[in-house]
């Protein structure tokens, strides 16, 4: 629903979220935002009897030096062992200098994504069950991320795959990356056939995982990286900076919806087929 993952997109990157840095009233009206959303779809919480995941995380600009940041953790049940957890943090960075950082890709899209994906799987069960994480702090070293994995809402034993979403809305070349297929080759496979189905709407395309890469090794950018050092297989979808990276500029105004949808579909496509075939993940994996 192109329209209602513009609207998730639009509400998250106002100006009256104030750029969602963690621990601002604008972080607190993003929470209360995805919260709302959470009850609509109809998620339940796990590990807590609300969604809410409290931890402190250093932050900049408070008097004490840290601040109290909120995960939001929803449940979708499935029928077969092993839990895929999806990922997008959904903090940026405040406002900096009178100008409100509004993060529209970075990362409202991902916000809206997991939204979208946890309408699909609610509406049409998974085969295995699924979190729906919505982190926080991110942009403070993704203390969301560690906060999740230190202190699972079940065992971390349990968590066979991470897919991790962070800007997926502006493809301006009409491309989104699918990292981690170099750390886990036989993820290739489902990246592969996402790109065949996504053909003519979008490219996926692996890459942005290896050493050689450089600074350009999304390996340890986002808050896979946690699921990452233990053990856990990921699939980080995102598209390569643009000039609006970080800048004031990174609006909703930005975002083609046509490309964005397109991206979306393409996620819901891996991440349905990775459902599909955990157990091969399982075997390949160990866990």
């Amino acid at each position: 629903d192109r329209a209602k993952l513009m609207a998730d997109l639009r509400a998250l990157s106002a100006d009256e979220m104030e750029g969602r840095a963690s621990g601002t009233p604008g972080g607190e009206k993003a929470r209360a935002y995805i919260r709302q959303r959470f009850e609509e779809i109809g998620l339940k919480p796990i590990g807590a009897e609300t969604f809410e995941h409290p931890f402190t995380a250093l932050a900049r600009g408070t008097e004490r030096g840290f601040a109290v940041a909120v995960n939001l953790l929803g449940f979708i049940p499935g029928s077969a062992p092993g839990v895929i957890v999806i990922t997008a943090h959904y903090d940026h960075l405040g406002v900096r200098n009178g100008e409100i950082y509004n993060g529209a890709d970075d990362n409202a899209s991902g916000v809206a994504t997991l939204l979208a994906l946890a309408e699909d799987f609610a509406a049409d069960a998974p085969r295995h069950p699924i979190i729906i994480a919505a982190l926080d702090a991110k942009e403070l070293g993704k203390r969301g991320a560690e906060a999740f994995v230190q202190r699972p809402p079940l065992a971390l034993s349990g968590v066979v795959m991470n897919v991790n979403l962070d800007m997926v809305a502006r493809a301006d070349r009409g491309e989104i990356y699918a990292a981690g297929t170099y750390h886990y080759p036989y993820l290739a496979r489902y990246v592969d056939e996402t790109a065949a189905a996504a053909r003519g709407k979008i490219k996926v395309l692996k890459g942005h995982d290896r050493p050689e890469d450089g600074d350009q090794d999304w390996t340890t950018d986002s808050d896979h990286e946690a699921f990452h050092i233990r053990g856990v297989p990921f699939l980080h979808f995102a598209v390569e900076d643009h000039a609006d990276y970080h800048e004031p500029s990174d609006v909703a105004d930005k975002v083609d919806p046509a490309r964005f949808k397109a991206s979306a579909e393409a996620i819901r496509y891996a991440v349905r087929l990775v459902d599909r075939n955990l157990e091969a993940v399982m075997d390949a994996s160990g866990r």
